[in-house]
């Protein structure tokens, strides 16, 4: 199995070391996992889609625009 190695910096590395009992290799592994499976049913979305890159980029500004409005408290559902 390949070995790759991550970089913490050494206040993540102490609270990592309060938890011994967890195996951060594991731990690793698996958000890696996760992100590349979340990646690829992107990817196959993405190849069915008739979007162009900007018709993304519009929509996901859109997108963090209404986010940051609803963190914010800007953005009232009630009156929709």
């Amino acid at each position: 199995m390949p070995t790759i190695t991550v970089n913490v910096d050494d206040d993540l590395k102490r609270r990592m070391e309060r938890h011994p009992e967890i195996n951060w290799s594991e731990v690793t592994r698996q958000a890696i996992h996760e992100k590349v499976e979340t990646l690829e049913v992107m990817d196959e979305l993405a190849s069915a889609s008739d979007l162009t890159e900007t018709d993304v980029r519009e929509i996901a500004d859109k997108i963090d625009r209404a986010g940051r409005e609803r963190v914010d408290g800007r953005s009232d559902r009630s009156d929709r």
